[in-house]
């Protein structure tokens, strides 16, 4: 009997001590939304490494750094509060990001 009441208690000691957990559910995997999306968040950097578009091969690698920098830290104008690189990316029918990426890529070609 001792013994059913020491594991009682042990069991009530460690429910007691156990942090209770978030209930967390996955994302819904779906597809991309055909335009950009005006989210309520803040711009945050990102660090994308490579993009499709704009046509990066014709510049060196040092320039596409460069451009990849800028496009990186710049918010996109459209209002859906991504940079530029992850708005192209994630967008890529975004007229808006198209044509910053586009002036950003001629500017450090040069």
């Amino acid at each position: 009997m001792w013994v059913a009441v020491a594991m009682t208690l042990l069991a009530a000691l460690v429910w007691a001590l156990n942090p209770r957990q978030p209930k967390l559910a996955p994302a819904p995997l779906g597809p991309p939304l055909p335009v950009c999306a005006r989210l309520p968040r803040e711009f945050t950097p990102t660090d994308i490494t490579n993009l499709s578009e704009p046509p990066f091969p014709a510049l060196p690698r040092q320039r596409q750094l460069r451009a990849l920098l800028h496009m990186n830290t710049e918010p996109c104008l459209c209002g859906c509060k991504l940079s530029l690189a992850a708005c192209r990316l994630n967008y890529p029918s975004c007229k808006t990001s198209k044509e910053l990426a586009g002036t950003i890529v001629e500017s450090s070609g040069r």
